[in-house]
């Protein structure tokens, strides 16, 4: 886990929608992120998670109006103790109800008092009937709190509880969590810049059942997507045959081919201010393809005849403008500086990642990386963890930050 994702300190606040039904499973996923958490209820949110549930998996007490101005609680003081605290709120689910109360300014609440309070960022994530989110009461309110500085997450589409297929879901655990991560990460280097990653491996196929391919998993590409994403970046991730990166507010291209992942990157690079070259693209691809399987027929061997792929990085590198930066990585099993920095002058790269796919923490299918990092100055860096912590390495380096 990168050092900045430690021990942050969390509200989560929850108002009273049906979909806060589905709130312990945020809290889990925020403590399994690492998060100090405390969890406040509005008053109508008891009448859909219970707050017994929710203290059993907070392992103590949660906050809830009755403590707001009480002779048990309310000496606490909690909405400013609650609102000093906290490194960020989380509004889930928000309500149209609560989103006109933030947007008036309301203070009756414990949890509107709190947001009154705060200094720290605030998230709100809508979750209601698409009528209720189109009506224009609900986007003038909106309007309003984005203009207090409250970041809006728009609900997802689906089945809603009252029938309706439509938008207006609460997100997922995993969008919440990772949209709490862009919005607290310490450095924002890129943002509004757009980022072009391809990942993965590609498929060239000899007949409609058979290709030839690597063993990437793409882990590494998308690790940069979701790092460079939590820096501000608008990210497009060219992929190849492989499960998509679990960020949601990503462009996704899927291809399958070297042909094809050439035709994308060329479509996007006009447009992109960095281009990070981290699919495991095929050399090489069938001379010819069957359009039956091929046979056995009771052969011994069978002669393969193969041609180049075309070199995706090299026709980057030539058309590449000097305010675009191109970062190319090189799997290597021996010399690895040697190999990656002729790689490096050949496909006019400004960086080059390079790794040893002979170690057994490193390369394809795994969750750690350990990378030499190279400049066009021919300076060297090494790092090594999970591919999280490579990927934000790489960054730092690209970037000239230092390590975060």
């Amino acid at each position: 886990m990168l050092g900045w994702k430690n021990n942050r300190k969390v509200l989560l606040g929850i108002t009273g929608g049906i979909s806060a039904y589905k709130t312990p499973d945020i809290l889990r996923e925020l403590i399994k992120n690492g998060c100090e958490v405390e969890v406040v209820l509005t008053e109508d949110a008891e009448n859909f998670v219970s707050p017994m549930v929710l203290s059993t998996l907070l392992s103590k007490k949660v906050w809830r109006q009755k403590d707001f101005l009480s002779s048990d609680e309310g000496w606490k003081i909690p909405h400013i103790h609650l609102a000093d605290w906290a490194e960020i709120i989380l509004i889930a689910p928000a309500t149209a109800e609560s989103i006109s109360r933030a947007a008036r300014g309301e203070a009756r609440s414990l949890l509107g008092a709190i947001l009154l309070a705060a200094r720290c960022p605030v998230l709100f994530f809508p979750a209601m009937n698409v009528n209720m989110w189109e009506h224009k009461s609900t986007g003038s309110n909106l309007v309003a709190i984005k203009e207090m500085g409250y970041t809006i997450v728009e609900p997802a589409s689906g089945d809603l509880a009252c029938g309706y297929s439509a938008k207006g879901r609460l997100p997922e655990k995993e969008v919440i969590t990772h949209e709490m991560w862009r919005a607290l990460c310490p450095v924002q280097d890129l943002y509004g810049k757009n980022v072009l990653i391809t990942a993965g491996p590609t498929w060239e196929f000899l007949d409609p059942v058979r290709f030839l391919s690597n063993p990437s998993s793409g882990k590494m590409g998308f690790a940069l997507a979701r790092t460079a994403w939590y820096r501000g970046a608008n990210v497009t991730v060219v992929r190849g045959p492989v499960e998509s990166c679990d960020i949601h507010d990503l462009v996704i291209i899927p291809v399958t081919s070297a042909g094809e992942m050439l035709d994308a990157v060329m479509d996007v690079l006009p447009r992109s201010d960095y281009i990070v070259k981290a699919a495991a693209v095929g050399d090489y691809r069938p001379a010819s393809f069957s359009e039956h399987k091929i046979k056995r027929n009771e052969k011994d061997t069978v002669l393969l005849e193969l041609i180049q792929n075309p070199d995706i990085a090299f026709e980057v590198g030539k058309r590449k403008r000097n305010n675009q930066i191109l970062v190319g990585f090189a799997a290597e099993s021996q010399n690895l500086l040697k190999n990656a920095s002729m790689k490096m002058q050949n496909k006019n790269l400004d960086f080059i990642v390079v790794n040893d796919i002979t170690a057994s923490d490193a390369g394809f299918r795994t969750d750690t990386n350990t990378v030499k990092i190279i400049d066009s100055l021919g300076t060297s860096r090494d790092i090594s963890g999970s591919k999280e912590y490579v990927a934000s390495f790489i960054w730092d380096s690209v970037m000239g930050q230092e390590e975060i």
